[in-house]
């Protein structure tokens, strides 16, 4: 018999300064069975740091044809494609070729996860944004994740501060393009 997804529950107090975004989330996190702590705060991370209207998690490991966060308008068309982690070069030109922007979170080291792009075709790839945090950061952070968390995460001047059950943190968010 199979494992399912345990499901994960964030209330989130969002203050994004740099984009003027203020709103309390409440985020439901279905947990895949090989999805690593880190690497579902990174898309939690994602989605709070993108969040707009439309928003919407995807199947995240499971999903074979979609990226873990998608931002839909009110026809449906993709506007953005939010991978997380290392996503290989080909879901970045498909990404790029579907929605209006393509942006990547990673809780791993940039300079790795663009060298596995290098050469490779990425539609628009010049355009195509690699975000990333401090050393040890999303490491630190993951460990105070609950079944229900509670969350207040800032964003201010390029740098997010995160309080996640009482553990706080701070770090500067890296961004370069993909190419």
């Amino acid at each position: 018999m199979a494992i399912g997804a345990t499901i994960h529950t964030f209330t989130v107090q969002l203050s994004d300064v740099d984009r003027g975004v203020y709103d309390e989330l409440s985020i439901r996190v279905a947990r895949h069975p090989s999805e690593t702590a880190l690497y579902m705060l990174t898309r939690v991370l994602a989605y709070c740091l993108e969040y707009e209207e439309g928003i919407a998690f995807s199947e995240g490991v499971a999903a074979t044809d979609e990226p873990a966060v998608l931002v839909h308008d009110l026809t449906g068309s993709i506007v953005a494609w939010i991978e997380v982690g290392a996503p290989d070069a080909a879901r970045l030109h498909t990404g790029s070729m579907k929605a209006a922007r393509t942006v990547v979170y990673t809780h791993r080291d940039p300079d790795k996860v663009a060298a596995a792009w290098a050469g490779k075709r990425i539609h628009r790839g010049d355009e195509v944004l690699l975000h990333s945090f401090d050393a040890g950061f999303v490491e630190r952070m993951s460990g105070a994740i609950e079944r229900r968390s509670t969350a207040t995460l800032t964003r201010t001047e390029g740098r997010v501060y995160l309080e996640l059950n009482g553990v706080s943190g701070e770090s500067d968010i890296h961004t370069r393009s993909a190419l």
